[in-house]
């Protein structure tokens, strides 16, 4: 996940989401994304998307 750019990392968050793959791998995801204190990111692309 560490090679993932943060967009991809963020893409890839919400399709796990959607294709409700386990909690395990959305909370991997979760952890690489506060990690690198991109939660900013993942709430634009939810207003953007939503």
């Amino acid at each position: 996940m560490k090679q993932l750019s943060d967009s991809l990392l963020i893409q890839s968050y919400h399709k796990a989401i959607e294709l409700n793959l386990s909690d395990e791998f959305i909370e991997q995801i979760k952890q690489e994304i506060n990690a690198r204190s991109i939660q900013h990111l993942l709430d634009k692309h939810i207003s953007q998307v939503g």
